[in-house]
């Protein structure tokens, strides 16, 4: 399956414009590539997943202490706990569009899903593959939508152009509005931009673009999202903590590059790169 194959609708999937500001921009967004229905049903696995209780070493909640992060902590790699989250990482359609932004056979890195509850905060504006340290070449995002998104509770800011740059060493995020440490102040000339989105549109990005979001100012509407993360057949190294499978399901294991963390963790590395 290519980008250029046809959807329900009767549209390419990815549309040439949508390639063209992948290129130039290090970002697109493909609207309504997953139905209502299938959100829901995601979204109802979620809630499950957390109705349950802790997942150690995936989804690990703790007694409320003030920050809604607490309670709500990201699901990290639910891939591999939970088979829906499997499907929607290796979907078809996914596969599609970063076959044609990467150009060739990809890989699936990384699962995370994101309930971003009213109160909580954003992430600071980084770049991906700081974390995942993909060699030769980067990740992409493929970033759904499972809540209308928008900038009141704290949807995506991306940096246009910052695609096209070297990843840049961090500074110290303010720990106020943001759970992850390193903050990318935008190059001279450069500045962020929201992305709203609706449930089921995909937003898919390059790891070196600089993005990021605000707290959810909200009082009562969650931001929930399901990330995969995903490289190209020709990458030679990544992260340990990332466990790449081929969209067909099965392993493939890369050598280990240096200096890699959790995508977006508060712990992950600092320094020069």
């Amino acid at each position: 399956m290519t980008a250029t194959d046809i959807s329900a609708t009767g549209a390419p999937i990815l549309p040439a414009a949508g390639l063209r500001q992948f290129r130039e921009d290090g970002f697109t967004v493909v609207r309504g590539l997953f139905g209502s229905d299938e959100i829901d049903r995601l979204c109802a696995r979620f809630a499950a997943l957390h109705a349950a209780g802790p997942v150690p070493g995936h989804f690990e909640p703790r007694p409320s202490d003030g920050d809604p992060l607490s309670a709500y902590p990201r699901v990290m790699h639910p891939h591999e706990i939970d088979e829906r989250a499997l499907r929607v990482l290796l979907d078809p359609r996914l596969r599609g569009v970063l076959e044609a932004v990467l150009g060739e056979e990809v890989l699936a890195a990384q699962s995370m899903f994101y309930f971003k509850p009213p109160g909580a905060r954003g992430q600071a504006l980084h770049q991906d593959n700081f974390y995942l340290r993909v060699e030769p070449g980067t990740c992409v995002a493929a970033w759904i939508a499972c809540d209308v998104i928008d900038r009141d509770n704290g949807g995506l800011e991306v940096v246009p152009g910052t695609h096209e740059m070297d990843l840049f060493c961090p500074e110290l995020a303010d720990s106020d509005v943001s759970f992850a440490r390193e903050y990318v102040e935008p190059p001279a000339g450069l500045a962020a931009v929201p992305v709203d989105m609706e449930p089921g549109d995909v937003l898919f990005f390059n790891g070196s673009l600089v993005h990021g979001s605000q707290p959810n100012r909200t009082k009562d509407r969650f931001r929930r999202s399901f990330i995969g993360h995903y490289v190209g057949r020709s990458a030679e190294r990544i992260g340990a903590y990332y466990r790449t499978l081929s969209m067909s399901g099965d392993r493939v294991p890369l050598a280990e590059s240096e200096g890699a963390g959790p995508c977006g963790s508060e712990f992950a590395p600092y320094g020069p790169h």
